[in-house]
């Protein structure tokens, strides 16, 4: 029999309790007993604590980076290249809520090792904006400014989404959304120094998707 489903299982369990609780506050006995299992089968499956926190991780990176070149799929002009990345970014986000919660405040509880696999990930996402606004610039569709420093205010204003979206909320994803779209894209045509960089307020997170 697959190991697969009691895997997932075990993982929703960490999942629902690290984002309610945090990392650290979670203890593998809760973990194993939401997941209807004793402690010491679910080290059969997740070596440790954090070997489960670095899944999580790596199968929310994984599969944003997957949304990502799906909302960019066929989408030649470079506005709407913008438009496609920020919108994917939001709604990925927003409907992902707990994981992606746990992507930016639990990244201190992996290992060297893993934090760097991680940090690796998490840049080659990060390249993908760069790349659309370093073109918008060349082109003359955006203002000029710092590429890497504006992914970086574009990433964080739209990350934080995860933090307070509430599903009952008054707006819908897409509308939420929407508004992010539009801000940002007026943003990057501004004149230089009136980027959306100050927008984002304080300095990215350290996992900045």
């Amino acid at each position: 029999m697959s190991t697969a489903p009691m895997k997932d299982t075990i993982r929703q369990a960490a999942i629902d309790l690290f984002y309610r609780k945090g990392y650290f506050a979670a203890s593998i006995s809760e973990i194993a007993a939401a997941s209807g299992i004793r402690k010491a089968s679910l080290y059969h499956h997740y070596e440790s604590k954090e070997a489960l926190l670095f899944a999580i991780l790596k199968i929310i990176m994984d599969d944003l980076m997957a949304f990502l070149e799906a909302s960019l799929a066929g989408v030649v002009d470079i506005e709407a290249r913008m438009r496609a990345a920020v919108r994917g970014h939001v709604q990925f986000h927003l409907r992902r809520q707990k994981e992606n919660f746990i992507a930016n405040s639990e990244l201190r509880g992996l290992t060297e090792a893993h934090y760097q696999d991680i940090v690796r990930r998490r840049d080659a996402y990060e390249r993908v904006f760069q790349e659309i606004i370093g073109s918008g610039r060349r082109q003359r569709v955006f203002a000029p400014g710092d590429d890497k420093i504006l992914s970086y205010a574009i990433l964080t204003l739209c990350t934080a989404g995860a933090s307070w979206f509430k599903p009952d909320g008054r707006l819908t994803v897409d509308e939420i959304a929407e508004i992010y779209e539009n801000f940002i894209i007026s943003g990057l045509k501004r004149a230089e120094g009136e980027a959306v960089c100050g927008a984002a307020g304080g300095s990215p997170s350290l996992l900045r998707v």
